[in-house]
């Protein structure tokens, strides 16, 4: 279908803006940019019972910091560990801050905001191993802060979709931690730019070819990168034994086919999978719930599987 009358004046807006691309300004003029971007679309910032900002070890002895939000109630709590997005080389604890304040509040969760290392100062595999030691951290720690290691689910979008699809596999691999759920948002579990999505949607759809190509060539070391399995969950070879999980694509993302792709691969093998495709809609929309009314029957999705999932009273 053709694009939804929000995505549309967005998409105007955004097309007839002069400036450079993503691919032709520096890191430091991206990581500025996106918070500039996302400003005025993630919303207020709401009031949540407590948050609490901590450092953890991370598996090479640097330090990661962590934010912990708490919601009304008693506990113990279900836990999301949330991976945030902009290519493993923008973003952290503060543009996603708004979104992590919702998310707790309109599901009753415990949410575990995870500011791993990014690109290109720490390419791959330290953003992934930053996502594991954070997340093995939370089911030994988590209880602590009156969460409950048991139910523990994982999620992320864009870049962090592709952390929140490897954690997963890194502990079916390392023997744990123990995941619930896995929540991708549109995310990457592939490096090929020829697929149809791409094709289709790499010019004036927002999130374009060549920024990819840039995200990826500042996250990967080399060509072997894109056919491990911790960089492209695309390429793991067994996909069983995984977690349920619940997959949102947009029809005019780049990203839509391979993260469809993950979705036949994860039922294939015998994981049981949820997944929308946002007809009319494009990358990013989680991030826009002031003008997207998608983000809401995300989140609303959201709050099912963790109900579903999580055995949550939500």
């Amino acid at each position: 279908m053709g694009y939804q009358p929000a995505v549309k004046e967005l998409l105007d807006l955004i097309n007839s803006a002069e400036g450079k691309g993503i691919s032709e300004m520096t890191v430091e003029e991206n990581r500025a940019g996106l918070q500039a971007f996302y400003g005025g679309l993630v919303g207020e910032k709401q009031e949540v019972k407590k948050v609490e900002n901590i450092n953890i070890p991370t598996h090479d002895g640097e330090k990661m910091g962590v934010r912990i939000y708490t919601p009304e109630g008693e506990g113990t709590f279900p836990v999301l560990v949330f991976y945030h997005g902009g290519g493993f080389v923008l973003g952290d604890l503060e543009v996603i801050d708004p979104i992590m304040r919702w998310i707790t509040n309109e599901t009753s969760t415990m949410v575990v905001s995870l500011d791993y290392r990014l690109a290109p100062e720490y390419k791959f595999p330290i953003p992934v191993e930053d996502c594991y030691t954070g997340t093995k951290w939370v089911a030994e720690n988590i209880q602590k802060y009156n969460g409950d290691p048991k139910r523990i689910a994982v999620g992320g979008d864009s870049a962090g979709g592709n952390l929140a699809a490897v954690v997963p596999l890194m502990a079916k691999d390392r023997g744990g931690p123990e995941i619930s759920l896995q929540i991708l948002l549109y995310p990457v579990t592939d490096y090929d730019t020829t697929t149809d999505s791409y094709i289709q949607n790499g010019k004036g759809n927002y999130l374009e070819t060549p920024a990819m190509h840039w995200f990826n060539d500042n996250y990967l070391n080399n060509e072997d990168d894109k056919e491990n399995p911790y960089a492209a969950p695309l390429k793991a070879k067994d996909l069983s034994g995984l977690p349920p999980a619940l997959v949102f694509t947009a029809e005019h993302d780049v990203l839509r086919d391979e993260g469809e792709e993950y979705v036949n691969r994860l039922r294939k093998a015998g994981v049981p999978v949820e997944h929308t495709r946002f007809d009319g809609q494009i990358h990013g929309f989680f991030w826009m719930p002031t003008i997207m009314d998608d983000a809401h029957k995300a989140l609303e999705q959201i709050k099912k599987a963790f109900k579903n999932q999580l055995s949550a009273t939500i």
